[in-house]
Order: C-alpha cells, then structure tokens, then sequence
C-alpha cells in the first residue's frame, strides 16, 4: 500500500543531539572540538595581577617581613610573620591557579591539574617549615653562603650527629620541598600554555596592561629560579614552550595575549639570569658554594655574604 511503502521523515535535529544511524557521542565531541577550536580569550589581567602581586608580598616579601619586624612581636620559638605569608600563599597560588585552568579557552587535561596542585600544596607545606627553621637560624649566626657543616654555629655542635639532623632539615627545604613545589608548579604552567593558542591573528596582541605586568612578573621569576636553584626546571619548561610554538605555527596557529606574557616572561627572565651570573662570576666565595657546571647563586646567599654586614654597620651607627 502506498500508506506502508510511506517512509518516516525525521525533522532536523539539533546540534550535539542524536541522530538516526549516528553517534551521540560523536556529536557531543564534534560541537566541544568546534568549541575548543574558535573559543576567544582576552587577557586575565585581573589573574595575572593578582597572581603577581601575591608572589612577591607572600613569597619574596615573606623572608624581609620576618627581619625587619621586631622578634618580641614574634619569638623565635614561635612562627614568624615570614610563615604567615607562606601559609596564605600556600592557599591563594592554588585557587589562583585553578582559576587560570578554567578560563582556558580550551579543555584541559583536568586529572593532571588536580593531582599537581595536591603534590604543590604537599612541597610548598614541606618547603614552609624548612624553610622557617633555616631562616630563623640567621639570627644566630647561621651564614647562608655557607653550607650546613661549615657554618660556625653548627660545624661545632656535639654530638655530631646533630649536625645530620640540620643537614636532614636543609635537603627537606632545598631539595625535596622545591622540587615538590616547582615540578608541579610549572607543569600547570606549561599546560595552561598549550591552550593559549589561536588562528585568529588579531588576537595575537599585548594590551598595555600585559606590557606594565611583564616587568615584575619576569623579576619575579628570576627570583624564583635563581633561590630556589631551579634553573634546569625551568629552562627545560622553556624549551618545551618554544618547541610547542614552533609547532603550532605549522598549523597556522599563533600565540594569544596570555600566551605571549607567559612566553615573554620567561624570555626577559632568561636575560636576567644570564645577567646575574654574568655580575657575580668572578666571586670566589660563592664559587665554593655553587661548585657544579651551571653557576647560579642564590640571592640570599649574597645578601648574608655582601648586605647583612653592611646593614648591620648601619645599625651600629
């Protein structure tokens, strides 16, 4: 009958819906693929402001809090203004973190990004109370061009094995605690930085608030690689960067604006540091101290060696 013979017409279907014969599946994948591919993203001006000026008020500004308050505001026995910072800072990178991640405009690899924030929270908690205990040690003498046998307050300590449990405190604040804090640090770094890419070649532009930001963005990672001795993390991460643009630029996609004050930071960083190095080649002490082929002092350590003299003459004036 022609009524049987009639075949059923379907009406549009709405996109990412399922279709007859098709995939639900494949339709939710084509519209987050499209998604992902023309999303825009402006500048984060607010993340990266934020995330700037936390950096330097809670983590270099955390060690000049702790010596130039006075110590009957906080005893030595007890935490110092120093360890506030660090614990607040140990909570607002995270969150500001994770705020970058969600404002990408592509989809991230979001299982790799919680497990790293974990392992960051876990190193810079260790890296609080190493490093707590080694600053506090300066005021009683404790030299950090030195090392931990050769500082006078310690190399003389009996029994001896006391001088193990101080050398112990040392690697759990220089080693294991950055090493648990910057790994994962510039892994959300990178990650991030693999979504900060577009076709659009207007989008590829620095607005003048990303231009006023880089100044003490990249100052501010220079202090970081250079005291936290995490020169070959970082410059393994920038190569990993540079070799990602260049492949990108094959596909004809470019770098937006968050992407380029990353990329930019990290490049006037790199002049920094081969700035610093260049300034204190020929110092013998700190020579001693940094023995290995790649020679980059740590700032406090110059600043034990050359400043706290000078500011304590100062004080005696």
């Amino acid at each position: 009958m022609q009524g049987s013979a009639r075949r059923r017409q379907f009406p549009p279907a709405a996109p990412g819906s399922q279709q007859p014969g098709g995939s639900f599946y494949q339709g939710r994948h084509g519209s987050a693929k499209n998604e992902d591919t023309f999303k825009t993203s402006q500048f984060h001006f607010d993340l990266w402001f934020y995330f700037t000026l936390q950096n330097w008020v809670l983590d270099f500004g955390r060690p000049i809090a702790m010596i130039i308050l006075p110590l009957e505001w906080f005893p030595l026995n007890k935490p110092s203004a120093g360890d506030y910072f660090h614990m607040a800072y140990n909570v607002i990178t995270p969150f500001l973190l994770l705020k970058l991640i969600e404002r990408s405009p592509k989809t991230l690899p979001r299982s790799v990004v919680y497990v790293s924030i974990i392992v960051f929270v876990m190193g810079a908690s260790i890296h609080l109370v190493g490093d707590s205990v080694n600053h506090r040690l300066i005021f009683s003498g404790y030299q950090h061009h030195l090392s931990v046998r050769e500082n006078p307050i310690i190399k003389n300590l009996k029994p001896e094995t006391l001088i193990d449990s101080f050398e112990l405190l040392y690697y759990y604040d220089e080693y294991l605690g950055h090493s648990m804090w910057y790994i994962p640090f510039f892994l959300i770094l990178f990650i991030y930085f693999t979504g900060c890419f577009t076709p659009i070649k207007e989008e590829s532009r620095m607005p003048l608030a990303a231009l006023l930001l880089m100044g003490p963005s990249s100052l501010y990672y220079w202090y970081l690689v250079t005291e936290g001795q995490i020169f070959i993390l970082y410059i393994f991460t920038f190569f990993a960067m540079m070799a990602l643009v260049m492949h990108q630029k094959r596909k004809g996609l470019v770098l937006d604006s968050n992407g380029l004050f990353l990329f930019y930071s990290f490049i006037i960083t790199l002049v920094l540091i081969g700035a610093w190095v260049v300034w204190l080649w020929n110092d013998k002490i700190l020579r001693k101290k940094y023995p290995g082929v790649i020679y980059i002092p740590e700032p406090w350590a110059f600043y034990t060696l050359h400043l706290s003299s000078l500011h304590s003459a100062k004080e005696g004036f």
